[in-house]
């Protein structure tokens, strides 16, 4: 059985930093784009990071720029997301995905989310002092 674990979030006081990780069980990370999506009370699912299968480019959305770095361990089949001087509007719950295609974190449609090949289950960030 295919799976996405995601874990890493917390409660950090703003201004911390937390690394979220995704760790991939029966399918090999490295052969996938990874992504990382996030979804706050009352809000859209919005992109965060992704980063790409073919040389491991990263990108980032404005909510990431500056702050936020994804990477990959290839040994441990797990993408991370770390996650810096985070802030009060940066709690959400953090879903990562995985495709054999270029991630768009720009797309905020349920067509697209459906067609993603795997989601994670998500993981709670809560940034609050």
């Amino acid at each position: 059985e295919v799976q996405l674990q995601a874990s890493g979030g917390g409660l950090v006081q703003p201004g911390g930093s937390l690394r979220l990780s995704c760790t991939g069980s029966g399918l090999i990370l490295d052969n996938y784009s990874v992504g990382w999506w996030r979804q706050a009370p009352g809000k859209e699912r919005e992109g965060v990071s992704k980063i790409d299968f073919t040389d491991s480019s990263a990108g980032y959305t404005d909510v990431a720029k500056g702050r936020f770095t994804i990477s990959r361990d290839k040994a441990k089949n797990t993408v991370y997301l770390q996650m810096n001087d985070l802030k009060p509007e940066d709690t959400a719950v953090y879903y990562c995905a995985a495709d054999r295609s270029t991630l768009l974190l720009e797309v905020r449609t349920r067509q697209y989310f459906d067609a993603v090949d795997f989601w994670g289950q998500g993981t709670l960030v809560t940034v609050s002092s």
